[in-house]
C-alpha cells in the first residue's frame, strides 16, 4: 500500500465526502479519487459506498481504518523524531577527547553545547589519539578531539579533521625559579631535576629535541597532572606541561613557552569518520569547538 493512498483513504473517512478530504489535502477530487480507487485496487475490496451526498465506509473499510490510523500516526511520530534531530530536541552525542584536551577546551564547548540544546545526551570518554580514532572508525563514537604531533600525521584518508589549534609545549617551574622571561631553552634547565610521566626514553620528555650534550636528570616519574604540578610548586624540579593544560597549574607556578626549536607545535583536530554524513550536533558541536580553541589560542 502506498502512504500516499491510506492518507487520502483517512481524509475521505474524515469528511465523509471525497470533496472534503480534496479541499483539506490541498489536492484535486480526481486527485483524491485515483488515490481512493488505488487502494481498492491494492486491497482487492470496495472501502466506501458512494452515495447521494459523500460516501460511507464499507465493512472492508471500517476493518483498514484503524491500521490504516496506526500507520499515519507511526509515520508522524517519524517525522517529529526526525524533526527533532535536525533541529536538536533530541537525540545523543558522543564525545571523546584526550586527557589534556579536558581541561579546557572540550569542557567549554560542551558547556556551549549543552546550554543551547539541553535535550541531547551527552556522554563523554578520555582516551590517547589512536584509541579514540579506532572509536570513531568502529562507530562508538560521533566525534573526537584528537592531536598530531609534527611528523605524525592523522590518516586524512580514514578521518575527516577540523582543524581547532596549534599547541605549544610550556615549562613548568617554581615561583621563586631563577629563569627569566616568557620563552625558555631546554638548555636553560640543565641543572634542573624534571618531573616526568614515563620513565621511558622515547616519552621522558614528551616530543622535544634535546640539545647536544643535554642529558636530563629525571628524579621524579608521575602521569599525574596534580602530583607533577604540586612536585614542581614545591621546588622539586620543573616539568614539560602542553598548552592545553596550563588551567590546571596552580597559582605557585611560572609556565614559560619553549622555543619551538626544542619543541615543535603540535596541530589539535576535531575527528570524525570519513564517509559518514555528521548528525546536525556534531557539526554545531564542532562550531563550539572551533570557538573555544580561537578563544585558548588568543588567551
Amino acid at each position: 500500500m502506498q502512504l500516499e493512498s491510506l492518507e487520502a483513504f483517512l481524509a475521505v473517512a474524515r469528511y465523509g465526502s471525497i470533496t472534503g478530504a480534496a479541499r483539506a489535502l490541498g489536492f484535486t477530487q480526481s486527485a483524491v479519487s485515483r488515490q481512493v480507487a488505488t487502494l481498492e485496487a491494492q486491497t482487492g475490496t470496495r472501502l466506501f459506498d458512494r452515495l447521494a451526498r459523500g460516501v460511507t465506509l464499507t465493512d472492508e473499510g471500517r476493518c483498514l481504518l484503524p491500521h490504516a490510523e496506526a500507520v499515519a500516526g507511526r509515520l508522524a511520530t517519524a517525522r517529529r523524531d526526525l524533526d527533532a534531530l535536525r533541529g536538536l530536541g533530541a537525540g545523543r552525542l558522543r564525545v571523546g577527547a584526550f586527557p589534556t584536551a579536558l581541561a579546557a577546551l572540550v569542557p567549554r564547548a560542551l558547556a556551549a553545547f549543552r546550554s543551547a540544546h539541553p535535550d541531547v545526551a551527552l556522554a563523554l570518554a578520555e582516551g590517547r589519539t589512536p584509541a579514540l580514532l579506532e572509536h570513531l572508525r568502529s562507530g562508538d563514537a560521533d566525534v573526537a578531539v584528537v592531536s598530531a604531533p609534527p611528523g605524525q600525521p592523522v590518516d586524512a584518508g580514514r578521518f575527516d579533521l577540523h582543524h581547532l589549534l596549534d599547541e605549544h609545549l610550556l615549562v613548568a617551574v617554581a615561583a621563586g625559579h631563577p629563569a627569566t622571561g616568557r620563552t625558555a631553552r631546554l638548555a636553560d634547565f640543565a641543572a634542573d631535576p624534571f618531573i616526568v610521566g614515563s620513565a621511558t626514553a622515547e616519552d621522558t620528555l614528551m616530543r622535544v629535541s634535546l640539545p647536544p650534550g643535554f642529558r636530563p636528570r629525571v628524579d621524579i616519574v608521575t602521569a599525574d597532572w596534580t602530583a607533577k604540578l604540586g612536585c614542581v610548586a614545591a621546588g622539586l624540579g620543573v616539568a614539560l606541561i602542553p598548552a592545553l593544560a596550563a588551567r590546571a597549574a596552580p597559582p605557585d607556578i611560572r609556565l614559560l613557552r619553549l622555543h619551538t626549536d626544542d619543541a615543535p607545535v603540535r596541530q589539535v583536530f576535531a575527528a570524525t569518520a570519513a564517509g559518514r554524513h555528521p548528525p546536525a550536533a556534531v557539526t554545531r558541536l564542532i562550531g563550539y569547538l572551533s570557538d573555544a580553541g580561537r578563544a585558548l589560542s588568543g588567551a
